[in-house]
């Protein structure tokens, strides 16, 4: 649709939401009028914003206000106006000095990572980290209340990863225990995809002698540290900055929602899906409000990248989230360098 605009309305709609994402606020035909280089009545720009708002691009909040962009409107934007901007030197070596100083831990390295985006961003910044495939160290099932347990998974190379399962209420402590010790027994050592066939055709033929319920954790266990589940991806999920993202919200945003979005990140849905999104795509990906489900209800945008292993396949993501109204000119480069960043160190 922002093809088909004639070089005046894309320059109106340009000023437009350049000044909504500067203020926040609505943008009047008298101050487009006023602006250097746009010698156009104010009656014209009225004409031109009514035409804008019935392609669905604009829309004014009041009565007699200024206009501000939809959803659909900022993602054409995006996509067919936006000029992105460069990286300063000083973001440049901030990131490098952030993700450098992590050493060879691959989750510090991650972790840096996410921290250096957020805090030059001011947004919250997010990464999906890659299934290790180092051999393990250590593996142990802890509980955390009736139904639920925790997986800790250590391998050689240093990373530690997490998982919450659902177990049956009955499992006592002992079952546990008898769940870490076999595969203990059959992992330390080994990595997760070279040893899972074998572990599996014991627990069919009841080879394994478990009781029913350790047997039911172990399956567990196995099933959501290999992406097995309905909804399992592989991979963790690092969250860093969460305040920023409550401190940009207008006032009129329903805190419940963003609320409601950070539980949703500490789900496996939600890291399946951005996984998903960027497996779609080998590039930068901009999910703006309502054309994500996951942030659409928050008022917020989602900007990802994908990092590769030294195959140039795509292991991993890393992104920020912030309102609609961000500087996606500023935040898209930073997005982008950061991926390529990460994916070479982990290279």
């Amino acid at each position: 649709m922002i093809t088909e605009l004639n070089a005046r309305s894309r320059e109106i709609f340009r000023r437009i939401v350049d000044g909504y994402l500067e203020s926040g606020e609505p943008v009047g035909s008298r101050t487009l009028s006023r602006q250097d280089g746009l010698d156009i009545s104010p009656a014209t720009i009225r004409n031109v914003m009514a035409d804008l708002e019935d392609a669905g691009l604009l829309f004014a909040p009041h009565t007699s206000a200024g206009r501000m962009p939809t959803e659909l409107g900022l993602k054409f934007f995006v996509d067919g106006i936006l000029e992105v901007g460069n990286l300063t030197s000083e973001e440049r070596q901030s990131i490098e000095g952030e993700c450098k100083a992590s050493g060879t831990s691959i989750e510090g390295l991650l972790e840096n990572a996410t921290q250096a985006l957020s805090g030059l961003s001011h947004l919250t910044g997010l990464v999906v980290a890659p299934k290790s495939q180092a051999p393990l160290k250590h593996i142990e099932f802890v509980s955390l209340s009736p139904g639920r347990a925790l997986v800790v998974l250590v391998t050689e190379n240093g990373v530690v990863e997490n998982r919450i399962i659902e177990i049956p209420p009955t499992v006592l402590p002992s079952a546990l225990v008898e769940a870490t010790n076999y595969l203990s027994a059959r992992l330390v050592g080994r990595t997760l995809e070279d040893a899972l066939g074998a572990i599996q055709a014991e627990l069919i033929s009841h080879q394994a002698e478990l009781d029913a319920l350790t047997a039911k954790v172990v399956k567990e266990g196995l099933a959501v540290w290999s992406g097995e589940t309905e909804s399992g991806a592989g991979g963790s999920l690092i969250v860093r900055g969460q305040a920023n993202l409550l401190e940009d919200m207008d006032a009129a945003v329903d805190l419940e929602n963003i609320r409601a979005l950070f539980e949703a990140l500490e789900t496996k849905e939600a890291m399946a899906k951005l996984i998903q999104n960027a497996d779609q795509a080998d590039g930068v990906q901009i999910f703006i409000g309502a054309e994500n489900n996951l942030f659409g209800m928050s008022g917020c945008s989602l900007i990802v990248g994908p990092y590769h292993d030294s195959q140039e396949r795509i292991i991993g993501t890393i992104g920020v989230i912030g309102p609609t109204r961000m500087n996606y000119a500023r935040i898209i480069p930073m997005v982008d360098y950061t991926a390529k960043l990460v994916g070479r160190l982990i290279g």
